[in-house]
């Protein structure tokens, strides 16, 4: 794997030198833009508007625009002289429980790797502290040019760091939550049917996606028949389909 950004990680008075790397990657499906009316394929141009004059990708910088729409010109140069301590510390500011931190807010997940046999034994002795209190370290970074609030935390011996989103990029759910009361027997035979359906291997489900969007494309292509999806089931009474869901689960356990 490729390092996309080295430094330290600094908590108390012990800096250990690391370096971080995607512990992810998307398997996306990729659509490509068309013209409907023709099906002629659709390009994205990069144009310059005060020269008035499509450019090459080369030529394309970055900026800062300012209140009045005045854009600043910023090099890579210009970032680096960031006065900003984060951008090669994993600052520690703390450790808290691993479960007081609501998932909701996580963002982004890199490996950490120890940069050089010194920092081996200090890795590792966070990754064993870490993992015997059950605590995560809060910390400030910056990753791919924004400040992000992060956690520090062990995962098959390996330090993740998990970048979070900042309180106001989370949005308030605006009174989705219903009113609507529920009954203790309806409560009960909920709990029931979410025991006999505990235990899910996660790492053998598939994304079906791509398969069934190959066999769209095959129909077409070929003026052959889809298979129709299934047909969701009808919508029964609550407690009817709870009792139902509860003795379909314990026979399926059964056999």
């Amino acid at each position: 794997m490729r390092a996309l950004w080295s430094g330290v990680i600094q908590f108390g008075l012990v800096v250990l030198p690391v370096k971080l790397f995607s512990a992810t990657e998307e398997h996306k499906v990729r659509l490509r833009e068309i013209h409907a009316a023709d099906s002629g394929r659709v390009q994205h141009r990069r144009f310059c508007e005060a020269e008035d004059r499509e450019i090459p990708y080369e030529e394309v910088g970055r900026g800062w625009e300012l209140p009045d729409g005045q854009l600043v010109p910023l090099t890579d140069e210009d970032l680096e002289r960031l006065p900003l301590a984060t951008r090669h510390v994993v600052d520690v500011l703390g450790f808290v429980p691993g479960q007081d931190i609501d998932p909701i807010s996580f963002s982004r997940p890199y490996y950490v790797g120890p940069d050089g046999p010194p920092a081996d034994r200090p890795y590792a002795l966070l990754v064993a502290a870490l993992a015997r209190t059950g605590q995560v370290g809060v910390c400030k970074v910056a990753v791919r040019s924004r400040e992000r609030i992060a956690l520090l935390r062990p995962r098959h011996g390996v330090l993740v760091l998990q970048t979070l989103l900042w309180q106001d990029e989370l949005r308030d759910p605006a009174g989705l939550a219903p009113a609507a009361p529920v009954t203790d027997r309806e409560l009960e035979l909920a709990e029931a049917l979410m025991r006999e359906l505990t235990g899910v291997e996660v790492d053998q489900l598939q994304d079906e996606y791509r398969h069934a969007l190959e066999q769209l494309v095959e129909a077409k292509v070929s003026g052959g028949e889809l298979a129709a999806p299934p047909e969701p089931a009808p919508a029964m009474d609550l407690m009817a389909a709870l009792e139902e869901s509860v003795r379909a689960a314990r026979a399926h356990q059964d056999d």
